[in-house]
């Protein structure tokens, strides 16, 4: 087990190399503090903002291989476009960050997309990879955890298991201002049944798999 690294206190850069040696071995980090206080309850604000109407139920897979399953995950959604304004401050980092592991580790990530997530009570994520089959763009996971004085007792953990599906590596907290950043083919992860209104902002650094008979991403 990890414990969470609070990084408040370290330079951008000194956290980048936090992420890019974790991301080596063993393959995933926790972090605390990545952002600071009023920068987290700036984006808290805004997801409870957003409108119910804004957030669609989510689905498993992507564009036409979309299918809604309420067996499998029960979470709401509301994509971010690269020029939503109250989640700039997040995006840039996410831009230095990208390129700092492109240039350290080799991994050749060409965008990011992310969303807030908004977990109703009872919702859950059953155990899964963000890979998506016959489509392998998403190379890192990024989950941004925005509950204010979370207590343990509302459940709603993510469990983080070892790529053979079976062994426990991880179950975390969703507690205000916590980072899971991991790898996104590697390991299969799930979300526990939450017993209060859970939130987050959730993205996913990508490849470009463009070819011949593909555009990426599609128009």
């Amino acid at each position: 087990m990890i414990t969470p690294q609070p990084v408040q206190a370290f330079s951008e850069l000194e956290v980048f190399a936090h992420i890019a040696l974790a991301l080596r071995h063993p393959g995933y980090i926790i972090l605390d503090d990545v952002f600071s206080l009023a920068q987290c309850q700036s984006l808290f604000i805004d997801i409870k903002k957003t409108g119910r109407g804004d957030f669609r139920q989510a689905g498993i897979g992507r564009e036409q291989g979309l299918q809604l399953n309420p067996f499998v995950r029960r979470d709401r959604i509301f994509w971010l476009g690269m020029d939503y304004q109250p989640t700039q401050f997040y995006l840039k980092w996410a831009e230095r960050l990208q390129c700092y592991l492109n240039r350290e580790l080799f991994l050749g990530l060409f965008d990011y997309e992310c969303h807030y997530a908004h977990y109703p009570q009872g919702a859950f994520y059953k155990k899964h990879l963000d890979a998506f089959q016959g489509n392998s763009s998403r190379r890192l996971s990024s989950v941004l955890y925005l509950n204010p004085t979370w207590q343990a007792s509302a459940a709603g953990e993510l469990v983080l298991y070892a790529p053979d599906g079976g062994t426990i590596l991880e179950t975390v907290s969703p507690s205000f201002g916590r980072m899971v950043i991991f790898l996104s083919e590697e390991f299969p992860h799930e979300v526990l049944p939450t017993r209060c209104s859970r939130y987050s902002l959730t993205g996913w650094f990508r490849i470009n798999t463009t070819t011949a008979v593909n555009l990426d991403p599609p128009v």
